[in-house]
């Protein structure tokens, strides 16, 4: 049928859509859709949702993950890593020294804020324990960048653990002011009254540490957290340190105790060749000096590599640590698998 409108040629109406086909047109869209949702909804229901657990357990090593965890134990100071099977978070070491003009400084991230990209997050795991070389050759330059160094990482620490970072010193005697300092300012304060003198007794101030928290430990081995033990030095130690390491390394491995339970990080200031050829010694032949070749291994050594111009860098020294920790739970899981 056609109609003839003036001015325009005949046009066919049966060429229009009508209310009806419009109407059923729209309905055949819907049911399409409702069907699509269908078949997703079929389809999100077979696939399991998966669990952090089922992600944890496909990492083999505990370096491939790189955005660390922030799970937190259901108690304030408990051990979180009593299950061997429960590595700490990763996050690829870096060189502690980096060239920079000024002390250097880093965004602290709030602990309300921490998240699964937070480099940061396994602070909250361990204790954290300074023992600065108070000698008279840290006098000057040194004394500077050892006290910008912790001021930088001191709020970093705060902002992941109340407690806190304790410091002692080689030559100092020990004072409460000096423990669970949470601010730089208590840190600079710190700094401004000690003054480098005296020698380097190392292994004494490092026996005097570790021998009341394994005492702890064994006491509490499900309460006492990881400890790292940050010792920054110039010189050669002046005393025998190898013997307490050995001895905390045999009593670790007397209690079971994980691999990262106690470590013991130098850091070496200047560029004495003796004081690094000795640190070196330390983290590459512990188990040689003390003739037990399956002597854990709690020791790992920075000399310094950089140039001049360079700083001992806050930030650099958290992700050796952190490196140093996985590096001790890679070597005794290869030790374990060769026996």
């Amino acid at each position: 049928m056609a109609t003839t409108i003036l001015g325009m040629p005949p046009v066919a109406l049966d060429k229009f859509p009508t209310r009806s086909s419009s109407f059923e047109k729209q309905k055949s869209m819907l049911n399409s859709l409702k069907h699509k949702l269908s078949r997703k909804e079929s389809k999100d229901n077979a696939s399991p949702p998966r669990s952090m657990g089922s992600k944890q357990s496909a990492t083999v090593h505990p370096q491939g993950n790189n955005a660390p965890a922030t799970r937190r134990p259901s108690r304030p100071n408990s051990n979180p890593f009593r299950d061997p099977g429960d590595a700490p978070p990763a996050y690829s070491p870096a060189p502690y020294s980096a060239p920079m003009l000024a002390p250097p400084t880093i965004a602290v991230t709030p602990a309300a804020n921490q998240g699964a990209d937070d480099p940061y997050a396994f602070l909250f795991s361990f204790d954290t324990v300074f023992l600065i070389d108070d000698s008279g050759s840290m006098a000057g330059s040194r004394w500077r960048e050892t006290a910008d160094a912790l001021e930088t990482i001191t709020p970093i620490c705060t902002a992941h653990d109340a407690d806190g970072i304790d410091i002692y010193f080689l030559n100092h005697p020990d004072s409460s002011f000096h423990h669970n300092v949470s601010s730089s300012a208590t840190v600079r304060e710190i700094f401004q009254t000690v003054r480098p003198g005296g020698g380097t007794p190392t292994g004494q101030r490092l026996n005097q540490i570790m021998k009341p928290y394994l005492r702890k430990l064994e006491a509490n081995p499900e309460t006492t957290k990881p400890m790292n033990i940050i010792c920054i030095t110039d010189g050669e130690p002046s005393d025998d340190v190898e013997s307490p390491l050995i001895a905390a390394a045999k009593k670790l491995d007397k209690l079971d105790a994980p691999a990262w339970q106690i470590g013991v990080q130098f850091f070496q200031v200047g560029r004495d060749e003796e004081a690094k050829r000795h640190l070196k010694q330390l983290d590459d032949e512990l188990a040689d000096i003390s003739g037990d070749d399956d002597l854990r291994d709690i020791v790992d050594t920075v000399p310094f590599t950089g140039a001049e111009g360079t700083h001992l860098s806050g930030d650099g020294i958290l992700k050796v640590v952190l490196g140093a920790v996985n590096r001790r739970l890679d070597r005794k899981k290869s030790k374990d698998l060769h026996r």
